[in-house]
C-alpha cells in the first residue's frame, strides 16, 4: 500500500493555502447532444453554469505569469505558516499545476508520486498483527501528526484571501488540463465533499498483501478514492482534524459568493 498521505495534505493545506494530495487522468464527459442547427444564426456552444463563483481579489498586486510563479508562491507561503514549514513540506516546482492536478484527482483511484506538492511523510507505512491477519498499525499516524498539526494551526480566514488572490492562476492551470471550459472553485468544493463523505473507520483495519503493497481487506474501504483510503490511512484522530479544516474551508469559501 503506498503511503498517499502527502496526497490529501495537499488537498488540504494546499487547498487552503492553495498559494502555495494522484495520478493525472483526464475526466472524460460525454459528448453533448446535437443542437438543431438555426439557419438564422450560428450556434454557439453553452458553457457550464458556474456554481460557486469567487469575488475579485481584495488586493490588486499583479500576479506572475504561471510559469514564473514557484518563487512568489513559495514566499507566500512562508507569510503564511512560516518558511520553516515550507521547507518541511512543500515542494518547489510547478506549484500551481500540482496543486490542481492533486485536487482534480482526489476522488479518483489512484495516484501519481511526480504530481505531487507536498514531501513525503518520513518513514515507512507500518503493519502489525499475524502474519495471516495484519493489520494497520496504530504507530503509523505519528507520522503523520506534524502535518496534520500544521492544517489545524493555518488560519483559514487567510488561506481563503491568499486562495482568491492566486485564483486566477489556479484556473489557468486547471483549464491547461484539457477540460472543456469548466470552473476550478466548483471543482474545489466538489472534491471537499467528497472527501467529507469517507466514512469513519476505527482500530484494527484489517489489511491483505495480495502482491507487493498492502490493501485493505474490506472490500468497500478498497474501492474508496485516493484521497478517502489516505484520510482512512492516517487514522481517525488525524482524520477529523483534516476533515475539520475542510469544513472550515467549505464554509469560508462559500461565503465569499457574491450575494453571501
Amino acid at each position: 500500500m503506498n503511503d498517499n498521505m502527502k496526497w490529501i495534505v495537499g488537498g488540504v493545506v494546499v487547498i487552503g493555502l492553495v498559494v502555495g494530495g494522484v495520478v493525472y487522468r483526464s475526466r472524460h464527459h460525454p459528448a453533448p447532444e446535437p443542437v438543431a442547427a438555426n439557419p438564422t444564426k450560428p450556434v454557439v456552444p453553452e458553457e457550464p453554469a458556474i456554481k460557486h463563483p469567487l469575488p475579485a481579489p481584495e488586493t490588486q498586486e499583479p500576479l506572475p505569469p504561471l510559469n514564473d510563479s514557484d518563487e512568489p508562491l513559495k514566499n507566500a507561503l512562508g507569510g503564511l505558516i512560516g518558511q520553516q514549514s515550507v521547507e518541511r513540506f512543500i515542494t518547489s516546482d510547478d506549484l500551481v499545476r500540482h496543486i490542481v492536478v492533486t485536487i482534480d484527482n482526489l476522488s479518483t483511484e489512484k495516484a501519481a508520486e511526480r504530481q505531487r506538492p507536498i514531501k513525503p511523510t518520513p518513514g515507512a507505512f507500518a503493519v502489525s498483527g499475524a502474519e495471516d491477519s495484519p493489520v494497520l498499525d496504530p504507530a503509523n499516524y505519528e507520522r503523520y501528526k506534524p502535518l496534520v498539526q500544521q492544517v489545524r494551526s493555518t488560519d483559514t480566514k487567510l488561506l481563503v484571501a491568499a486562495y482568491t488572490h492566486y485564483y486566477p492562476l489556479l484556473q489557468e492551470a486547471y483549464e491547461n488540463l484539457g477540460h472543456p471550459p469548466e470552473y476550478f472553485n466548483d471543482r474545489l468544493i466538489e472534491v471537499i465533499d467528497h472527501l467529507l463523505a469517507t466514512p469513519t473507520v476505527r482500530d484494527p483495519i484489517a489489511l491483505t498483501q495480495p502482491g507487493v503493497q498492502y490493501q485493505f481487506a474490506d472490500p468497500k474501504l478498497e474501492s474508496l478514492s485516493a484521497g478517502q483510503k489516505v484520510l482512512i490511512r492516517m487514522g481517525s484522530d488525524n482524520a477529523k482534524v483534516v476533515k475539520d479544516k475542510l469544513r472550515e474551508l467549505r464554509v469560508a469559501l462559500l461565503a465569499k459568493q457574491p450575494g453571501n
